[in-house]
């Protein structure tokens, strides 16, 4: 998921497409898509297709999704305490007991 919303949080007025979303975060269409839809159910992304004539392009329209304003400082704040839950501990000169407790 964090995956997902830094690509939208790279430019949140950006329309994504699925395919692209795949490409950038590396997840495949099985693990995306209903995490798509999961985000949109939340009121996180707006969906919607691609206004083009299938005929004239020779390919059906493309679903896009976009991140809600709402959702951009909601997700900024999420994703930065999850950096900073997972930021590794400062090392210490405290002596360290066995197993790596420190005494």
């Amino acid at each position: 998921m964090t995956r997902v919303l830094k690509v939208f949080l790279e430019d949140p007025g950006q329309p994504r497409y699925g395919f692209e979303l795949m490409r950038c975060t590396g997840l495949a269409s099985g693990s995306l898509y209903p995490m798509l839809a999961r985000l949109e159910e939340a009121g996180w992304l707006t969906g919607g297709k691609e206004n083009i004539d299938p005929s004239t392009e020779g390919r059906p329209p493309r679903r896009h999704y976009t991140i809600t304003g709402a959702a951009v400082a909601a997700a900024r704040v999420q994703l930065a305490a999850l950096s900073e839950q997972y930021r590794p501990p400062v090392p210490t000169q405290a002596r360290l007991k066995p197993y790596g407790c420190i005494a």
